[in-house]
């Protein structure tokens, strides 16, 4: 049996109970944007945020990308998002290679030389890292400049959020 079969036989016996109530459309608060790593899991829960006032956004290494901004701009016009929240984290995997190790060793292992991704968006300073990924929101004319944004790097060790200051994100 797979991960995804033990994940449906799961599904199937605790939706049992499920509460539709929650099934209205969806009116976030606060849009995070964050990694996919699994010790953020609970990062919503860490905030003492209800999961309906969230639009989780993740993907690896904290990204804004195409996709994440295209995100963004969905919540903040179309669903009342009206903050934004990046949260990076020490220790993560992107910080420990290059893009340029990780390519090689693709086409290496493959043998391949495809075009996409054009960047594994890899770096090695968290911070400087989340400072980069707020100049790239603050600097979208879709995403309205009365929407905040502000960015944090997650201890995965104690589970505390410190701002990271933006001064040069700007």
């Amino acid at each position: 049996m797979t991960i995804i079969d033990d994940a449906l036989q799961a599904n199937a016996r605790l939706s049992e109970g499920f509460d539709a109530s929650h099934s209205g459309p969806p009116a976030p608060k606060i849009a995070v944007v964050t990694c996919a790593d699994p010790r953020l899991t609970a990062i919503v829960q860490l905030m003492g945020l209800p999961d309906a006032d969230v639009d989780l956004i993740r993907n690896v290494g904290t990204v804004i990308d195409d996709d994440s901004i295209r995100s963004l701009i969905v919540s903040t016009r179309m669903l009342g998002t009206r903050e934004i929240m990046i949260i990076n984290h020490t220790d993560c995997g992107l910080s420990r290679f290059s893009g340029d190790e990780l390519e090689a060793r693709l086409r290496s292992e493959t043998g391949e030389y495809p075009i996409a991704p054009a960047s594994f968006f890899t770096f090695t300073d968290p911070e400087q890292n989340t400072r980069e990924q707020i100049r790239k929101v603050r600097s979208h004319p879709w995403i309205a400049q009365e929407v905040p944004v502000r960015g944090f790097l997650y201890d995965e060790k104690t589970g505390r959020l410190a701002e990271v200051s933006s001064d040069d994100a700007r």
